[in-house]
């Protein structure tokens, strides 16, 4: 176990290298075919394929309305964009478009699995003619604009998968027995009713996988085009990341409070009452008492010894004094104290800032703690690299794996660690192992 726990998080959490349950399948990924598992996830990738053929027959006539109504407006808009009613009907199609991509999302998120968070709004400044100008450079209206142009042939093909190519198996495969009804006194065509419900039958087999590639699409042009734009989703992303940031270091400042005030002061008082008595036994009233004086300065000395040590174990968690030399001596005395034998590769071409060489170092003390408590590893990997303006982490154990970040556990909490520095933590950890942790950062803030 290292002697450098990541401060802040908890030590009793689920092994990097051990069996830690994975997080319910996310919103807007449907569990794979073939591997729908049992209970409640079949009954999920069942809904989900239901949802898909739904969405299929439902959102054509959505498709089509709002498809023509975006053909319409780029027509009338490149029409009227030398008028003096083209600037402003611009205007008003662009928010029109922004209103029709609300239930586009509600429909994809109620019936494809896939949640797609809303755009945040129109800027609104001051003055009308500002107003139209934040609308016009608004990349939100313009890609749902285009959503709505792609979404009209997606709608035409789903619907032709879930409707059209099942009717046409049924016309096909039932086409002897139309054509005997027809006309019963026509000779028998045995090769030309054989290929027709062949066709039949190839055109049923391929109408799910049409389907699926549509659903598929569908979900994909919806986060693509409806969600934040890039710059809205940075800066959510930041957003997040300093309030995990915030709140993280208000604990670590509270958490070192109360262990100054309940630990390290009250040894201090120790040592002054220790002090204050030795004072008394150097006054005593029959000259100095040797054997108290000898007993109460061991005491002194011992008091004084814990608080330093206490002192050392609080100031290591705010900046460990190991990293005054960087991580290319940092991280081989950290893995000098695990219990598993760590193999250690650094290439370290350049030095990282200071908020990152902190952030590597207590992922490394964290993934390395993990291994040693949970994974049931025998030996354990680690590698550090820092060139080109990024740091790469990655601790590798031979431990029983299924390993996965979820809530509570101590994956978890260093992807939120990783975040407030713009970093990325990657888990590789089938069942059975072995697992591989790599975490991504940038070298400069």
């Amino acid at each position: 176990m290292t002697d450098t726990p990541a401060p802040g998080r908890p030590q009793d959490r689920p092994a990097v290298g051990g069996a830690a349950p994975s997080g319910p399948t996310g919103a807007g990924t449907p569990p794979a075919p073939g591997g729908a598992g049992t209970g409640p996830e079949r009954r999920r990738y069942f809904s989900v394929r239901a949802g898909e053929w739904v969405f299929a027959v439902v959102g054509l006539p959505l498709a089509l309305l709002c498809g023509a109504y975006a053909l319409a407006v780029v027509y009338a808009g490149t029409l009227l964009s030398l008028t003096v009613v083209g600037l402003p009907f611009v205007v008003l199609a662009l928010l029109g478009a922004r209103g029709l991509g609300t239930p586009h999302r509600l429909l994809v998120g109620a019936l494809l699995g896939a949640s797609v968070a809303p755009p945040a709004g129109v800027p609104r400044p001051d003055g009308l003619l500002a107003r139209g100008r934040a609308v016009l450079t608004d990349p939100v209206a313009w890609r749902t604009l285009l959503y709505l142009v792609l979404r009209l042939p997606l709608g035409l093909l789903g619907f032709a998968a879930a409707v059209v190519l099942p009717l046409a198996c049924g016309w096909l495969v039932g086409f002897p027995l139309w054509g005997r009804l027809l006309e019963p006194a026509s000779p028998p065509g045995i090769r030309l009713d054989a290929l027709s419900v062949l066709l039949g039958l190839v055109l049923l087999a391929a109408a799910p996988g049409v389907l699926r590639l549509s659903a598929g699409a569908n979900r994909r042009l919806a986060a693509l085009l409806l969600g934040p734009a890039r710059a809205q989703r940075r800066v959510r992303e930041l957003e997040a990341a300093r309030a995990v940031l915030l709140a993280e270091n208000g604990d670590r400042l509270r958490r070192l409070e109360r262990d100054l005030h309940d630990g390290t002061q009250a040894r201090l008082v120790a040592l002054a009452i220790t002090l204050s008595l030795t004072e008394d036994a150097l006054d005593g009233a029959d000259g100095p008492d040797l054997a108290r004086l000898r007993t109460l300065l061991d005491r002194a000395r011992t008091q004084n010894e814990e608080t330093v040590a206490e002192l050392r174990l609080l100031t290591r968690g705010i900046h460990p004094v190991a990293l005054d030399g960087g991580l290319g001596d940092a991280l081989p005395g950290l893995t000098a104290t695990s219990p598993v034998p760590v193999s250690v590769r650094l290439d370290l071409a350049e030095r990282p800032d200071e908020a990152i060489e902190r952030a590597v170092y207590f992922c490394a003390a964290e993934l390395l703690t993990n291994v040693a408590r949970h994974s049931g590893a025998r030996t354990a990997a680690l590698a550090a690299t820092a060139r080109d303006g990024r740091v790469r982490l990655t601790v590798r154990d031979d431990g029983r794996g299924g390993a996965a970040p979820g809530g509570g556990t101590g994956l978890a909490g260093l992807v939120e660690r990783l975040a407030a520095v713009d970093g990325t933590l990657r888990v590789d950890s089938p069942p059975g192992g072995p697992t591989e942790v790599t975490a991504e950062l940038p070298a400069r803030l």
